[in-house]
């Protein structure tokens, strides 16, 4: 079983409503709840970095006109063999 601590939180009312919303309508405890939204969001900026590294990585080193004639190439040969 993975290790876990117990923290305290204040929330805005608001929150802390549709909380309990989402709780009542899910089944899960409070705690369940919360560790999904926190955990949803570390996804979310993990992928944001990547995103922004794939950015960056070409920012700094982008396409050659040759690399994307190539891939224009290889596009339009895989589409002509489609029954369209």
């Amino acid at each position: 079983m993975n290790k876990t601590s117990k923290v305290a939180i204040s929330l805005p009312v608001e929150t802390l409503e549709a909380v309990e919303k989402e709780r009542a309508a899910s089944g899960e405890s409070r705690s369940q709840i919360i560790r999904r939204a926190i955990e949803i969001m570390l996804r979310q900026e993990k992928e944001k970095e990547k995103i922004q590294q794939y950015i960056r990585g070409y920012q700094e080193m982008p396409e050659t006109n040759e690399e994307i004639a190539a891939a224009h190439y290889s596009a339009e040969a895989a589409l002509a063999e489609e029954p369209w």
